[in-house]
């Protein structure tokens, strides 16, 4: 009870290293007075005691761990010693060694820093010492008329530093550098006076050596600018000088000469030629003695000169082919339909082709233009900043947007569109009018006329090399296929396909006032007959070809044009959205496509219904005639003797011979499948109209394989699709018994699936003569 007499407070929970002291306080226990807490304290208290008891024996289970490690701790206690001497021993070390280099460093850095002015006294002697021998220089070589030994010791004097001039003149020797000075600054502005001069006379004596000799020598004496404007003047008289003698040739020019018709397109061809060779030849010493980024500024004056040259030869070229006159007369023409002052578009072929040269070769000239100067820029600027970079590019795109060439040949280009345009329009009309066709042949003239005009309109639009011109000859022949060509197939078709008299009579009508009556009906009643019948038919077929082989035009030209698209933008023609505008002329070339596309359909439902139902419906009616009722004895006679489907079957090879010949394979396999999906239309209906004995049931599914096996056999098409549900009707009038149909129904039916409801199957089951009305309604499907 030790434990539980120990005076003292209650230790907070975690705050002692030790046991938990008790619960009950002495002054507690003490004012204790009835027995039962008495004994609940003395219960408590024992509890206490035993954990007491069993932390002490955990704590005395420890004792030898406790020992054995301090007595390893006592052991260590000399390793320690060495260890804390020699970590001192190591940091006296580490701060010597610090000191030390601190030392070195700073004797390192006096070293620099004497070296550095030894190095600005040397440069200084240097400076002084060239400053002398360039005045000595400077002064024998103008002596000598060593024009560039003197600029070359100018340059020297110019690449001095200035500051370091300015001290020497403050140092004791002050006075003989200002004469210095003095001197080199006369002989400077001498020898500038002097190439300057030099040159001029060089320039009007056409002497190209000496021209290039000076050239080189003024960007030593700091006249970069200067010597390119003057060296550009002189190439601009070389330039304007070739291209008033190629011009004076031209005027010369016999007519009848091969290059006669594309005189002035090769006039330009030379000028930009010229042009070219001589950046190709100067390029070279531009970059070696003015440095990389000055080609611009020599392209910038020639560009001038040739502005100037394209506008002589072109307003030759107006008054000479007389454009603007013919161009308002295309206008005028294009505005009223009258004929009589309508010009032959022949006459315009050959001005058309020659502008579209012109352009091209301009074309080839700026993109020259631009790929000298990017690569130029792109050296000169390789440390430039990113603001330096695009003034450059804003200045290239201002030389080729704005110079008069860029602005003159889309003029010229716009009066060419419209041109083009009435070419292509009045060469159509003329194609359609112009039509005929040739025994043996499946479409018309006008086809493959109409699709050369076309294709030539826009190659020549494609061969000017701009993007623009191009896009909008692509709209232009679009507008033509698609309005004017389309209606003209439109309008044929709309006639119809005549049925004839031998056909009437086929249907049973007998009468010849029905037979008028019923031609003046669907307008087609002719007084010519059979003859102007026939003509008639042959044109509705031939239209169908015209309109199938006019979609598969379409996309073949936009095949090609892809193609040849294609190459124009890698070689580097257009600009940022000259994809985008192709991609969108080229996506409404195949919306027109799928238009003549619609348009053959239809024809191709007209042929149908008006050739193909009146014929077809009639002998599938046929059918009910023939009784599927049967026993052994008809079905026997029935094989021997087919009642119904053989006949209907030569019916229909007579029919669609007539078709096959006239038509394109193509059309003709599309027209055999409205054929056939009429066939299984009709032949549902008047199944369903009949009554079958189970022979009569196996009879008809006779009659659908044959009806199958010989449509198969016309067509590419998938027949056994359009024939699912007679094959399944044919499955069920098979059937022994009603409940058979369940072995086919429902889970039962495997790979099968019904395209008959339940309600259609129940409607197959009541033909059977022989099955139950009960039985049909007992099943559950």
């Amino acid at each position: 009870m030790a434990a539980a007499t120990a005076p003292g407070p209650k230790a907070p929970p975690g705050e002692s290293g030790g046991p938990a002291a008790s619960a009950l306080s002495m002054e507690r226990i003490q004012s204790l007075t009835d027995l039962a807490d008495l004994e609940a304290a003395y219960s408590r208290l024992c509890e206490e005691e035993k954990v007491v008891q069993e932390e002490l024996d955990a704590l005395l289970e420890q004792q030898s761990t406790i020992e054995n490690k301090m007595v390893a701790l006592h052991r260590m206690g000399p390793n320690l010693q060495l260890i804390e001497g020699d970590a001192q021993q190591l940091a006296g070390m580490v701060t010597f060694t610090c000191n030390l280099a601190e030392n070195v460093s700073s004797k390192v850095r006096q070293l620099d820093l004497a070296k550095n002015r030894l190095y600005q006294a040397i440069q200084r002697a240097d400076d002084i010492l060239d400053l002398k021998f360039c005045m000595d220089g400077v002064q024998t070589a103008l002596r000598n008329e060593d024009y560039e030994q003197a600029a070359a010791h100018i340059h020297r004097y110019l690449s001095l530093d200035k500051s370091v001039i300015e001290l020497s003149r403050q140092g004791k020797e002050g006075g003989i550098i200002d004469a210095n000075l003095k001197l080199l600054q006369e002989a400077e502005q001498r020898l500038k006076t002097i190439v300057t001069e030099k040159f001029d006379t060089a320039m009007k004596q056409g002497d190209l050596p000496q021209v290039e000799r000076f050239f080189k020598i003024f960007p030593l004496l700091g006249l970069h600018e200067e010597g390119l404007s003057k060296f550009s003047e002189y190439l601009c008289k070389q330039v304007a000088n070739k291209a008033e003698e190629n011009l004076q040739l031209v005027m010369g020019t016999d007519m009848s000469d091969r290059r006669a018709a594309v005189i002035f397109a090769d006039t330009l061809t030379l000028l930009f030629e010229g042009i070219a060779r001589i950046v190709e030849t100067h390029q070279p010493i531009v970059e070696t003695y003015y440095g990389p980024g000055r080609l611009y500024t020599l392209i910038k004056h020639l560009q001038v000169e040739c502005d100037r040259q394209v506008e002589k030869v072109v307003d030759k070229f107006i008054k000479e082919r007389d454009y603007h006159r013919q161009f308002q007369q295309v206008q005028n023409s294009m505005m009223r339909s009258s004929s009589a002052e309508k010009i032959e578009p022949r006459e315009l072929d050959p001005i058309l082709t020659e502008v579209t040269l012109m352009n091209a070769r301009s074309e080839l000239y700026l993109r020259f233009i631009k790929r000298r100067i990017i690569a130029d820029f792109e050296v000169g600027d390789a440390m430039a900043s990113e603001e330096v970079k695009q003034e450059h590019q804003k200045y290239l795109d201002k030389l080729l947007n704005n110079c008069l060439l860029s602005c003159t040949m889309q003029e010229l280009i716009g009066y060419y569109i419209t041109m083009e345009q009435y070419f292509m329009r009045e060469t159509v009309n003329k194609a359609v009018a112009m039509d005929s066709y040739e025994k043996g042949q499946l479409t018309s003239s006008m086809v493959d006329d109409v699709f050369y005009i076309v294709k030539k309109c826009i190659g020549r639009a494609l061969s000017s090399s701009s993007i623009d011109c191009l896009c909008a000859m692509i709209n232009h022949s679009t507008t033509e296929l698609e309005s004017d060509f389309r209606e003209v197939l439109y309008n044929k078709l709309k006639q119809g396909f005549p049925a004839t008299t031998f056909q009437d009579f086929q249907r049973g009508v007998t009468s010849a006032v029905n037979i008028m009556h019923s031609s003046l009906q669907q307008g087609k009643f002719d007084t010519k007959g059979i003859e102007s019948t026939d003509e008639a038919k042959q044109s509705f077929l031939v239209t169908l070809n015209n309109v199938e082989v006019c979609s598969e035009n379409i996309m073949t030209l936009k095949k090609t044009l892809e193609s040849d698209c294609s190459k124009l933008l890698s070689q580097g023609f257009g600009g940022e959205q000259a994809q985008a505008k192709i991609e969108s002329c080229l996506s409404d070339m195949a919306a027109v496509s799928n238009k003549f596309r619609d348009l053959l359909q239809e024809g191709l439902n007209e042929l149908n219904s008006t050739a193909i139902k009146p014929q077809v419906k009639p002998w599938i009616n046929l059918f009910l005639s023939v009784s599927h009722n049967i026993e052994e004895e008809e079905f026997s006679d029935y094989e021997a003797n087919d009642p119904w489907v053989q006949q209907f079957i030569v019916n229909l090879e007579q029919q669609m011979t007539e078709f096959k010949a006239g038509l394109s394979p193509v059309i003709y396999d599309t027209l055999t499948g409205l054929m056939t999906s009429l066939i299984a239309i009709e032949l549902e209906k008047v199944l369903l109209k009949s009554t079958f004995s189970r022979l009569g049931g196996l009879q008809f599914d006779k009659e659908l394989r044959s009806l199958i096996a010989y449509l198969t056999t016309v067509t590419t098409w998938t027949i056994r699709d359009k024939f699912a549900r007679l094959s399944q009707m044919a499955t069920i009038l098979n059937l022994e018994r009603v409940t058979e149909i369940l072995d086919y129904w429902g889970p039962n039916s495997g790979p099968l699936t019904w395209r008959l409801t339940p309600a259609e199957v129940r409607q197959v089951l009541a033909l059977r003569i022989d099955f139950r009305s009960e039985d049909i309604k007992r099943l559950r499907l």
